[in-house]
């Protein structure tokens, strides 16, 4: 460890004061402890390269399994092949996270939160989850600092940020509390608690590998940055031991995840469902492929994927923070090889190449490095060591899902006009109602967004809970209308009445109803 630390950077003691690199003088004042990591550019590019080569590779590699694999172990063997590389340029894993480091670029790594709504709610790509939800509040008048927030986006804890915090950890190398702090203002925009802390659990993540060698290291830098009791911590915190307990099995790992964290998704898709796109468990993925790899970037990627769910975000992750360990001449030359001729394509619906990014995030880390106390010399980055900050718990916890009830079930009824179409009963008629009864403390509407949505008021218990409606300008999703999560025990009555009025920019006025999701605490 130590002679990696040699090679890789060396502490300096200001005021011209020698003292051993991790030790403490109780005797020098604050300015004089203060220690720092050097780095040189060239060590420097070579590891943002190694970062953003790592995403590219893994979200290709684990492309074809996406969500094929739920609630098991993916066995099937993966022959990767050298052109797939290119197939990189149009995930949404990386043009999205774009859209935010373009918005440092023109104004500035200081950028806030509603700068980061606007850019998004203009956005032009296809959205689901998380990201669409924020999409939908911006567009209806909601601040970037609050799209994210449960009241207004069901999907706050799903993995959106997650796999779209890449470019704020290979921006701020050792510097976990400027990664914390640039994740908060992005991640606002599309999650809250546990979703935001998969940001900053993948941010920390990155800023640590730059000069930390062990991936042990790395996770518990990465979970050092998030609230200790968030269930996301938590979560990481089980994969570190269960890692530690069977060193040679990570599928022992795997199934103890599944056993105690799985099925817990409170995401309207995934409530009940093998579906989970919940932040912490994909995360726990992540963990696991950067813990038993050991640095082997093939290993690494092919656990992470391995684990199921979305296994090509999780490897893309995984493969950012390893190429980041080890840099992009590590990588090998089979994974790469392919790279140089794409590497100054824009990836779609940007202006934003593989070099022109590498060449961004080296001008972005100076500034931060700057605005953090370090400085910029002629070769090499001096680099003001930092802990993480202490960030406030916050937890988007509406109990267990318990049930969903169908619109088929005899607990719903319908007045007015409806008609059955796919998984959803459908009525543009003004004053059509659908009502329907259930007991627990919490509840989502569920229905569909289609572009021909209307306009439609949701009431419980008799009250109007708010006016909402069923539009979405890239194509059909299913989604939550609304939801209530402090309810009383007992029955309860939820009532969606169809406005019978299109949505400005809507071709219809249809109310696609399809379930109630029931919560209990």
């Amino acid at each position: 460890m130590r002679s990696f630390f040699m090679r890789v950077f060396f502490v300096v003691v200001v005021c011209g004061l020698a003292c051993l690199a991790g030790t403490k003088d109780e005797t020098k004042t604050k300015a004089e402890a203060q220690s720092y990591y050097k780095i040189t550019l060239a060590d420097l590019e070579n590891k943002v390269r190694g970062g953003w080569a790592g995403q590219m590779i893994g979200v290709t590699y684990g492309a074809p399994t996406e969500f094929r694999f739920l609630q098991q172990i993916n066995d099937q063997p993966r022959d990767w092949k050298p052109e797939e590389l290119a197939g990189a340029l149009d995930q949404d894993d990386l043009y999205v996270e774009m859209t935010f480091s373009d918005v440092m670029d023109r104004k500035g790594v200081d950028a806030t939160s509603d700068d980061f709504g606007e850019a998004f709610k203009d956005s032009k790509y296809q959205l689901w989850h998380a990201n669409l939800a924020a999409r939908r509040a911006l567009q209806r008048g909601i601040h970037g600092s609050m799209s994210g927030d449960p009241k207004y986006n069901l999907h706050a804890n799903d993995i959106d940020f997650q796999i779209e915090s890449d470019f704020i950890g290979l921006m701020t190398p050792g510097m976990p509390r400027a990664a914390q702090r640039y994740a908060s203002r992005v991640g606002r925009v599309m999650n809250y608690g546990d979703g935001l802390y998969g940001g900053m659990f993948i941010s920390a993540m990155y800023s640590a590998a730059y000069f930390e060698d062990d991936p042990r290291k790395v996770v518990e830098a990465g979970v050092a940055a998030i609230p200790e009791g968030s269930r996301y911590a938590k979560v990481i915190r089980d994969v570190l031991r269960w890692s530690e307990e069977n060193p040679g099995d990570w599928k022992k790992t795997w199934h103890l995840l599944e056993e105690k964290w799985d099925g817990q998704d409170i995401c309207p898709d995934g409530a009940l469902m093998p579906f989970n796109i919940d932040a912490s468990l994909n995360g726990a993925y992540v963990a696991m492929g950067l813990l038993y790899g050991h640095k082997d970037f093939e290993k690494t990627i092919d656990i992470a994927m391995r684990g199921g769910q979305d296994s090509d975000c999780n490897p893309s992750s995984a493969g950012g923070i390893v190429g980041t360990m080890i840099g992009y001449k590590a990588i090998p030359a089979k994974w790469t090889d392919p790279l140089p001729a794409i590497a100054d394509k824009k990836f779609s619906f940007t202006n934003y190449s593989f070099n022109t990014s590498v060449e961004k995030t080296i001008e972005r880390a100076n500034k931060v490095v700057q605005i953090e106390g370090g400085k910029v010399e002629a070769d090499a980055l001096v680099i003001p060591t930092e802990k993480p900050e202490t960030v406030k718990l916050e937890q988007f916890d509406p109990g267990k899902p318990v049930e969903r009830i169908s619109f088929k079930d005899a607990r719903w009824s319908f007045h007015g006009n409806w008609h059955v179409e796919g998984e959803s009963n459908r009525s543009n008629e003004p004053g059509a109602e659908a009502t329907a009864k259930f007991k627990g403390t919490g509840v989502i509407v569920y229905g569909e967004l289609i572009p021909e949505g209307g306009v439609l008021q949701i009431f419980l218990d008799g009250q109007l809970a708010g006016t909402f409606d069923a539009f979405n300008d890239d194509g059909e999703r299913t989604e939550g209308f609304w939801g209530d999560f402090d309810l009383a025990p007992g029955e309860h009555t939820v009532k969606v009445v169809v406005g019978g009025k299109a949505y400005p920019g809507s071709k219809g006025a249809w109310v696609p109803v399809s379930e109630l999701i029931v919560f209990q605490k």
